[in-house]
């Protein structure tokens, strides 16, 4: 089982930075292929970013340009660098996971949540002045 942790949000200026971090309580999630996605306050939770198990990464369009998405050298850990932050970015961001050997997620473009089986508790972000 994949326990999946977020941390790094919080509360930032609009154009300042925050490094987002989902943990996997110490079990390499090499195989996996990850998820980032960001419920709004009134919105739907929409997909942000993703890397698969073959290293493969895709943004949102919103995020394009501004978020990476990177793998710890360990295997254990998968961040998401946020640049240049904006107050539409406000909300909660969560991290997924799924095992992924033949590396089906994340292939030509984000993978919907239904993708995943393993989801962190979510991490609250706010751009704010």
């Amino acid at each position: 089982q994949v326990h999946l942790v977020e941390s790094g949000g919080g509360l930032v200026q609009p154009g300042g930075s925050l490094r987002l971090s989902c943990a996997s309580s110490g079990r390499s999630v090499e195989y996996y292929s990850i998820g980032w996605f960001r419920q709004a306050p009134g919105k739907e939770r929409e997909a942000v970013s993703c890397i698969s198990s073959n290293e493969k990464t895709y943004y949102a369009d919103s995020a394009n340009g501004r978020f990476t998405v990177s793998r710890d050298s360990a295997g254990t850990a998968t961040d998401l660098q946020m640049n240049n932050l904006r107050p539409e970015d406000t909300g909660v961001y969560y991290c997924a996971a799924d095992l992924d050997v033949l590396s089906r997620l994340c292939q030509s473009g984000l993978s919907p949540e239904n993708g995943y089986s393993h989801w962190g508790q979510g991490t609250q972000v706010t751009v704010s002045s």
